[in-house]
């Protein structure tokens, strides 16, 4: 998979993508992820990308050209290898995140993540260019960067051969409408505490059920929305 990020704040990927499972993915060449300066792409001699609104009003609006200019270069570049681009805007007025969402993503051979900032992007670059608004939750952040970095990494962590063990994708929070069942490890006692007895018995088949019952007794209590 391809992920291009148009932003003006490249730097802040950097560590994001140089850690974890994000850096072996595509050090395996599982995923290849380019972060692209949005400024590259103005043609304001100081590289400006925003503009005052029109009909006034406080902040300033991300311009239409830079983001086209960059779009139709991005395009061009992805056409040559037949990638079929689906450009995602970061925008709390998109639809909510979900792992839904991000096993849909996963399936793209190319994303191009767009990053506003500001008081927003010109309504233009929304309407021509986008063809999926995202959200990671009902606030405002500064800008769309950080909330890029979420889909990127709940997407990477979907693709084949990003995960260690393949199993651990399909059973987690909400990879079956649930969250995940509770986890514990070694020591089995601490100070008191101790591992269900159930975890300990080697019963491959009640540790499968004691596990589904606890994913729908912490789903009920923590998310109940989701059985709806």
């Amino acid at each position: 998979m391809l992920i291009d990020v148009l932003t003006i704040f490249p730097n802040m990927f950097d560590a994001v993508l140089g850690e974890s499972i994000i850096k072996r993915a595509r050090e395996k060449g599982v995923v290849k992820i380019n972060i692209i300066d949005l400024r590259a792409f103005s043609k304001d001699r100081h590289r400006k990308v925003d503009d005052k609104p029109f009909g006034g009003g406080p902040g300033m609006v991300m311009s239409i050209e830079p983001f086209f200019e960059a779009v139709n270069y991005i395009r061009k570049k992805t056409k040559q290898q037949r990638l079929k681009t689906r450009v995602v805007l970061m925008s709390p007025t998109g639809s909510t995140f979900s792992h839904a969402l991000a096993k849909k993503l996963a399936g793209c051979e190319h994303m191009l993540i767009l990053c506003g900032h500001y008081e927003g992007i010109d309504e233009r670059v929304r309407k021509n260019l986008v063809d999926e608004e995202i959200s990671i939750g009902d606030f405002v952040l500064t800008g769309g960067e950080l909330a890029a970095m979420v889909v990127t990494d709940a997407v990477v962590r979907l693709l084949p051969g990003a995960l260690g063990n393949e199993a651990s994708a399909s059973d987690e929070s909400f990879s079956n409408g649930l969250l995940e069942h509770p986890h514990y490890t070694r020591p089995a006692d601490y100070k008191g505490m101790k591992v269900p007895e159930v975890l300990l018995s080697g019963d491959h088949d009640r540790i499968k059920d004691w596990r589904k019952k606890e994913s729908v007794k912490t789903t009920r209590k923590k998310r109940p929305d989701l059985f709806k």
